[in-house]
């Protein structure tokens, strides 16, 4: 089992940037197994793919943040991060980390497990 905790949301201003993390614990010392990514769900709407990253740090981003956010991960440290720059009032939700050890259940949506999310408010 894996538990993740995610940190790192508030509230910015448009053009700005914020820096998430997703801690790891539990069954970490096959963390670099995991492929992992990063969702968002604002109010109103289906939860979306920011992101995602497999076994081997290759990132696939939704068109959406694509130059924008940069998804990293350190296996050394279990931590996943997103590196937002030019934040914009569209990108207001939570944001969720997410793993599996199958990567098609991360691109689907369907990873096995979820933190319990971060809110970023982008304020214009």
């Amino acid at each position: 089992q894996l538990q993740l905790v995610e940190s790192g949301g508030g509230s910015v201003q448009a053009g700005g940037s914020l820096r998430l993390s997703c801690v790891a614990s539990g069954d970490t010392y096959r963390y670099r197994t995991y492929y992992m990514g990063w969702f968002r769900e604002a109010p109103g709407k289906e939860r979306e793919v920011v992101g995602r990253i497999d076994t081997d740090g290759n990132v696939r981003y939704a068109d959406s943040v694509k130059g924008r956010f940069t998804i990293l991960r350190n296996n050394d440290a279990n931590t996943l991060y997103l590196e937002m720059n030019s934040l914009k009032p569209e990108d207001t939700a939570m944001y969720y980390c997410a793993a599996d050890r199958t990567y098609s259940r991360v691109i689907d949506g369907r990873a096995t497990y979820w933190g319990q999310g971060t809110q970023v408010t982008v304020s214009s």
